[in-house]
């Protein structure tokens, strides 16, 4: 395996810990210990290797499962917030207004769920960057 394969296996292990543990505190050391290399390095090559930085690829994945359970379930703002990783409410509506172009109650009066697998609403729904 080439040394390019082995930097591109450890940084899709980051990758997979993010989509695996978005809900948890996770920053830049954290998931350069994971890939095995420096902070500074691992921030540099997952942008190269992905086209988005570590910490805007973890909010994006956040603000997507917050869509998921805004769009399919009852639970509380307040409670989604929590349950994807934001410590704060306010951070949380401010980053999903970002990203999403309407607040999270705003999202939530506006959609239902979709009756299709959830493969293809992932897709569909993904935010736009």
């Amino acid at each position: 395996m080439s040394p390019r394969e082995q930097e591109n296996r450890r940084l899709l292990r980051a990758r997979d810990a993010i989509d695996r543990d978005y809900g948890r505190a996770l920053d830049v050391p954290t998931l350069a210990r994971i890939a095995h290399v420096s902070p500074s390095h691992f921030s540099r090559s997952f942008r190269a290797t992905f086209g988005e930085t570590p910490h805007r690829y973890l909010q994006r994945r956040r603000i997507e499962r917050a869509m998921a359970l805004l769009r399919d379930t009852a639970t509380p703002v307040t409670d989604v917030a929590l349950l994807v990783g934001f410590n704060s409410l306010g951070t949380f509506s401010r980053t999903f207004s970002d990203v999403v172009g309407v607040s999270p109650t705003e999202y939530r009066r506006r959609t239902r769920p979709v009756a299709a697998p959830v493969c293809f609403t992932k897709s569909w729904l993904r935010p736009a960057d």
